[in-house]
């Protein structure tokens, strides 16, 4: 290989890794725009936040449906991995769970209006609901279970019932401003302490 074939290699990786940085500049901007204003937000809301041009989002997601499929499924990577990471700096496993299922509840709230991004695709939500169980389910499993081993909570709650809760929690409450989802969540999560 020549020194100019290895110099391209570098540009090349450099341009992709920028690529892949915008990239997720637009999923956190779409997302955190999601979350105030619903998936049916103006793109030029999430252009403004990610600080880019509309012609940058529709060259990376062309239709609403395949920007919200791509935040959909870039916030349940960051839901995932956020659970280990959270899990190593937080002072105990509870206080883990409680920050992951904070961010599992501002996760349920962007995914709100997906239903009807896919009411004539059911295959493709299937899709995504098995992607969201996959990546999510083992996480919640390995916090439950280190804040069980170490005596904050009961040992007898699995990850499914309490993700189904949590998610329950959450449904209505992108309608009713007084509803606040985030302080009942709260509750149910406090309610797995044991008793001191």
């Amino acid at each position: 290989m020549s020194d100019s074939d290895e110099g391209a290699g570098q540009v090349a990786r450099s341009t992709r890794k920028d690529a892949q940085r915008n990239k997720k500049a637009l999923l956190d901007a779409a997302a955190t725009v999601f979350v105030t204003s619903g998936v049916d937000a103006p793109v030029r809301a999430i252009a403004a936040e990610a600080g880019v041009g509309l012609g940058t989002i529709y060259r990376h997601f062309p239709t609403r449906a395949d920007l919200i499929i791509a935040v959909y499924r870039h916030q349940v990577d960051a839901c995932a991995e956020a659970g280990p990471a959270l899990l190593a700096s937080s002072a105990t496993p509870y206080a883990a769970l409680g920050r992951w299922i904070n961010l599992f509840v501002d996760f349920l709230v962007t995914k709100h209006g997906l239903a009807a991004v896919f009411q004539s695709d059911s295959a493709g939500f299937d899709t995504l609901h098995s992607y969201f169980l996959d990546r999510l389910l083992p996480v919640c499993t390995e916090l439950l279970e280190a804040a069980a081993a170490s005596g904050e909570i009961h040992s007898d709650l699995a990850a499914y019932p309490l993700m189904r809760g949590v998610g329950n929690l959450c449904v209505g409450a992108e309608s009713d401003p007084d509803y606040d989802a985030r302080r009942l969540v709260e509750l149910l999560i406090a309610g797995l302490r044991r008793s001191q």
